[in-house]
Formats: structure tokens, C-alpha cells, sequence
């Protein structure tokens, strides 16, 4: 049975009519499922330490569906920068049991974060509430060979998604530097490669399906609901949980790549002449104190595949000695410059226009390896205000504080190198998400100062260099990547440099999600206005402490601790309402949010491998030699 609903959005005084009218599908009954599953199941939540309505509030969903959850789960990002505790870690297998985890979480007043991989160094995917990891929903549900896209569960990973879409001759347009990532969390935190002829991860998504905080399943595009669609393309978790997503894809290829090390001045020569627009994909990194840079480029080929030249040192030698010379120049940190001459003399020569070229599948030698746990601070700027932006920072980190107008002492401060430079272009593109890195009218460069972690040690140069590079990139009203580790930046910032964007991206996130079910500390800090201009949420997320971890990293801890403080649950008052009452707010919720569409559908469903626990940063290919995987043969 369907119903056709209209209506007039109008929550928390603001309205809007850009969403269209509903479309309810009742769900086709499944069948019970055996009863020694359900004995499994019992036998794991009655493991759980919980407050007493938490089984009065379970007792009241369908028996049936699974609720997988454990409290033995410490998350930890993946280069160790951040860890949190949970109060429950969910890894739902169906649609169904992602509704139910929503319904219950409502009920209980918790919060709900979702994760991969957590490839993003900062607190953004910390949590002391409800932690959802979907690596077990990860199906490839439909492939349209002719239209060339894929739809595939939200969890999936890059790697397998591209592993799938092998067998159908197609392949992701473009990559960023790993394929470790869920799909929903590249497309969540505005993932870009480095290409003048692609954008965003998100540039090629044609719609998706998102439970929102009522538990209802909404489907959003670029005709259907528009204003979620945009808010849903760089969503930073913030609107519901994502789970289905279909991706535009391209013919699978393979790539030619050349890497040569050049000096900067040559470079900045070429900046208007061919170095971002005669290859498909160019990158550089920027050897600040050799002054000279690493232009990696590639173009799509129909020659037959090749591996790059052997370098005993692009090995466990080469890594493990790297790793070495950055903990040393954790006590010595004059020692970087000769760090980075060498280490990157040993790999990639020592003479100008050294060359190392290889040939591979598109899908393999887009990625580079990661290496270490490592800080990343990435801002855009417009591609023409690149030679600038790099000159001052190279002069500033030679100790040239005039002259680079960046308004921090350099005594005693050095770097980690490279500075990763890349560019997306995303001019003329529609729909744009609300909270897009990139520009409409004009290309943008992507600036990455990466500070590695040696042995999960901070490095002593963080705060300077990140706050001077941060007041560089303000004066170009630069926009800090998402998932990266940016300092100093607020709403107050990002409503000069976003205008009403984030205004829409809030007042559509403030509709589906009235209570903040998906709201956290780094949101209320870094995108909502302030306390006093958009009061704390009912279901919001706040930060209690941090406390500095002796093996490194910083355990964060949050308000929905019950272990922090004794077992008491902060929600769990005398005079609070019952699960019923929140149930009657959801369901006036959802005649007030936006487009409903039932989650039964036929579609073909295609297994694809377990993923098992999160692989190494080492991508697909790193060619093996006598001396290890040959890691450094990219950057």
C-alpha cells in the first residue's frame, strides 16, 4: 500500500517547501528467523551492562531482528591519534537492523556515531554513545552495465567496489590516495583525488537512501528532495545513516604514471603551462627545504602493465630507516632538512629530472602508500593563488618571516616533509553539496601539511607550523578538509568563507535530525552556531575530557559515559518521558521531514568478500623484493 502525503516543512521557525510529497511503502513481512539464532542473539545482550529500560525498550522491537552489539570495542583512528570507548558497538547486517538500532537509540536517548574505517585523524567519529560500524553491510545490490553504474550497500569498501565493478569492465572515475575507505565516509568527509577532469568523490553519486533519527528511509537525488541530496553529499555524518548509495562509474582502464623530481622554481614556471592540464591526473609533493618537488603524473593506456625500476632502498630498509630518522629528530628536529634530503635523494635520486615510470590498472595505481601514523591538515585555495601560497610558506619555513608575511617565529621550528599539492575541479557542476571543498568558478588546489607520528609520538613542531599555515591559508579564505586535523576554524570562519551554504546545510540538518541524534562535539565546535544562537540539542554529544595516552594518542571521552562516571545514566532521570512519548515525537517527525520511500525493493543482489578486520595503508600492487614490499616507489 502506498500513501501520498503533502506538506509544508516549517521546524524550529524555519520553512520550506523544496521537498516533495511522501511516498509510504508498507514492508513486506519476513520470516522468522530460526530459533537458535534467536538463542545466540539473547545470549549475547543479556552480556550487556545496560540501564533497566534498555530491556524494557529491546522487548518492544520485532524479536526477530538481529541487535549485534558488544561493549568490549575501544575505537581508535587509524593512525592512533584519537581513541574513545562506546557504550555499545553495533555492526548491523541488514537494513532492517540499522532502523531498529535508530528506534532503539531514540528511545534510550543516545547518540549514534557511524564509522569505517576511521581513516580521519580527529575526533570526528569519537563517541561514548552508540557506535555503528557497517563493514557486514557492504552488498553490491545492482550494476547497470550500459548506464555504467553500480548501487551498492553504504559500507562497502573502495577496494571491493572497484574489485566488483572489474568484473563489469568499469572502475571509479578517480581515487584519493588510499581505497581503504567505507564509500559512505569517502563521500561524507568530500574525498578528492588530484585531476582537473574530476572533483569529488561525491561529483558522481546519483542518489541515495538515508535512515534518518524517526527511523523512517528517505531516498534523495538531484530531482527528488534536492536540498537533502546536497546536505547528504558532504553529510559529515551529521544528517542520518547512509546506506545505500549509486555511483557513477567509468570503463576500466589502465593508467601510465611518471614521477620526477624537479627543482621549485621550474615548477612554479610551469604552474600555468601544462603542469595541472596535460595529464589526466598530476600530483606534486613539495620538498620544502631541498627546494625541489616530486610531479607525479598519469595518463589512460591500452600498453601492457609494467612495474616501476628496483630500488633496494624503496623497501623495509628505506621504511624502517625513515621511521628511525623521524624519531631521532624528535630530539633533534635541526636534523629534518638532512632527513629529507636524503631519504628522499636515496628513493628518488639525488639529480634533478630523475625519473621512475610504471604502467597499472587505474584502480591500483591512483593509491599511494601511507607509511605512518601521521597528522594531515589540508585547506583548498584557488589554483591561482598556488605559486604565492607555496613560496611564502617555503620562505617562512627558511626562516624568512618578512618576507613571507606569516606572522609566527620560525626559531627552533622544523618540518616534516612533503607538502602534499593536489587539485580538483568541479566548475559548472550541479547539484553542489552545501559543504563542498571546491569552488564553483574556479579550480581548486588542495594544500596537505602532513606531520608524521614516529612511533605514535607527536611531533613538537605540531601547533606553530599548523597554526601558521592556517593563517596562510585564511588569507586566501581557504576551506579546511573535513576529516582532517584544521585548529583554529568555527562557524563564524566557515560562514565567511561557505556563506548561506552552511546556513541550508544546517536548516536541512536541523529538520531530519530535530533532536541532534547524530551530533557530536567536533559539529557543535566546528559548523553550528554558537550555544547561545542554536541552543544544545537533546541528544547532542558533548565532550567531558581528554586525557593523553602513555603508548600516544588522546583518549576522548563524551557526556553518554556510563563507565566515566560510575554507571549513571545521563539520561536516566526520574521525570524523563517514556520510549512511547519519544515515539510520538518521531512519528510527528516524520509528517514534518522529507521524501519517505519504503526500504523493500527487488533488486539483484551480488556477496562480495568479507573485509575481515581493517588491512594495512599498503595499496594493491606494491611490488615485493629482496629486500620487502617496495613501499617508497611512490610518494
Amino acid at each position: 500500500m502506498t500513501v501520498v502525503i503533502a506538506f509544508r516543512v516549517n521546524i524550529r521557525g524555519v520553512s520550506s517547501t523544496s521537498y516533495r510529497p511522501l511516498h509510504i511503502s508498507t514492508p513486506t513481512p519476513k520470516a522468522p528467523p530460526r530459533k537458535s539464532h534467536q538463542t545466540s542473539e539473547m545470549a549475547q545482550i543479556s552480556n550487556l551492562t545496560m540501564p533497566p529500560r534498555f530491556g524494557i525498550e529491546l522487548d518492544r522491537t520485532d524479536p526477530g531482528v538481529p541487535f549485534r552489539a558488544s561493549q568490549s570495542h575501544i575505537h581508535h583512528t587509524w593512525a592512533r591519534t584519537f581513541h574513545s570507548r562506546p557504550e555499545l558497538y553495533i555492526r548491523p547486517q541488514s537494513l532492517a537492523e540499522i532502523q531498529k538500532v535508530v528506534t532503539l537509540a531514540r528511545r534510550m536517548r543516545r547518540r549514534i556515531v557511524t564509522v569505517g574505517c576511521a581513516h580521519s585523524p580527529s575526533d570526528l567519529t569519537c563517541t561514548s554513545g552508540w557506535m555503528l560500524n557497517l563493514d557486514d553491510f557492504k552488498e553490491v545490490l545492482k550494476v547497470d552495465e550500459k548506464g555504467q553504474t553500480m548501487t551498492v550497500q553504504a559500507g562497502i569498501r573502495l577496494h571491493d567496489m572497484n574489485l566488483k565493478a572489474k568484473e563489469y569492465g568499469l572502475t571509479m572515475p578517480n581515487l584519493g590516495s588510499i581505497d581503504e575507505q567505507s564509500l559512505a565516509g569517502a563521500i561524507a568527509t568530500a574525498t578528492h583525488g588530484s585531476s582537473m577532469d574530476h572533483g569529488l568523490l561525491s561529483d558522481r553519486v546519483q542518489s541515495l537512501r538515508i535512515v534518518l533519527a524517526n527511523g523512517q528511509v528517505v531516498k534523495c537525488s538531484a530531482t527528488q528532495s534536492p536540498d537533502l541530496f546536497r546536505a547528504a553529499l558532504v553529510s559529515l555524518g551529521a544528517l542520518g545513516i547512509i546506506v545505500e548509495i549509486e555511483f557513477q562509474m567509468v570503463e576500466a582502464s589502465s593508467v601510465e604514471w611518471t614521477q620526477t623530481i624537479r627543482p621549485i622554481e621550474d615548477v612554479l614556471a610551469d604552474w600555468n603551462n601544462g603542469l595541472w592540464t596535460t595529464n589526466e591526473f598530476t600530483r606534486v609533493w613539495w620538498m620544502p627545504y631541498m627546494k625541489r618537488a616530486i610531479v607525479w603524473r598519469a595518463n589512460k593506456t591500452t600498453k601492457a602493465h609494467m612495474k616501476p625500476a628496483y630500488n633496494w632502498y624503496g623497501g623495509n630498509v628505506g621504511f624502517h630507516t625513515y621511521h628511525i630518522l623521524l624519531w631521532i629528530s624528535q630530539y633533534v628536529p635541526r636534523f629534518l632538512p638532512t632527513v629529507e634530503w636524503f631519504v628522499f635523494g636515496m628513493q628518488y635520486g639525488f639529480k634533478d629530472n630523475t625519473t621512475i615510470t610504471a604502467i597499472g590498472e587505474q584502480r591500483t595505481e591512483l593509491l599511494m602508500n601511507c607509511l605512518y601514523s601521521q597528522f594531515v591538515n589540508e585547506w583548498s585555495i584557488p589554483l591561482d593563488k598556488g605559486p604565492e601560497a607555496l613560496t611564502r610558506l617555503t620562505n617562512w619555513l627558511h626562516g624568512d618571516e618578512h618576507s613571507s608575511g606569516i606572522p609566527f617565529s620560525t626559531k627552533g621550528l622544523y618540518v616534516h616533509s612533503p607538502i602534499e599539492v593536489r587539485v580538483a575541479n568541479t566548475q559548472g557542476r550541479e547539484p553542489r553539496p552545501y559543504l563542498d571543498t571546491s569552488y564553483p568558478d574556479t579550480p581548486a588546489l588542495y594544500l596537505n601539511a602532513t606531520l608524521y607520528r614516529p612511533y605514535n609520538q607527536d611531533p613538537p613542531c605540531r601547533e606553530r607550523y599548523y597554526q601558521a599555515f592556517e593563517h596562510l591559508m585564511k588569507e586566501y579564505n581557504g576551506r579546511p578538509h573535513w576529516a582532517k586535523n584544521f585548529q583554529s576554524v568555527d562557524h563564524a570562519y566557515l560562514s565567511s568563507v561557505y556563506g548561506s551554504d552552511l546556513e541550508d546545510f544546517n536548516r536541512v540538518r536541523n529538520e531530519v535530525d530535530p533532536e541532534g541524534m547524530f551530533l557530536g562535539a567536533w559539529h557543535r565546535r566546528t559548523i553550528l552556531p554558537s550555544k547561545t544562537d542554536m541552543p544544545i540539542f537533546p541528544l547532542e554529544e558533548k565532550e567531558v575530557v581528554r586525557k593523553d595516552r602513555r603508548s600516544g594518542g588522546v583518549d576522548w571521552i563524551g557526556e553518554q559515559a556510563r563507565w566515566w562516571d560510575g554507571g549513571v545514566d545521563v539520561f536516566e532521570k526520574a521525570d524523563s518521558e517514556s520510549g512511547e512519548s519519544f515515539d510520538l515525537m518521531a512519528g510527528a517527525e516524520a509528517e514534518n521531514s522529507v521524501l519517505f520511500e519504503g526500504a523493500d525493493r527487488d533488486v539483484e543482489v551480488f556477496g562480495t568478500e568479507d573485509m575481515g578486520e581493517v588491512r594495512g595503508r599498503m595499496r594493491e600492487g606494491t611490488g615485493e623484493g629482496l629486500f620487502g614490499a617496495s613501499v617508497f616507489e611512490k610518494m
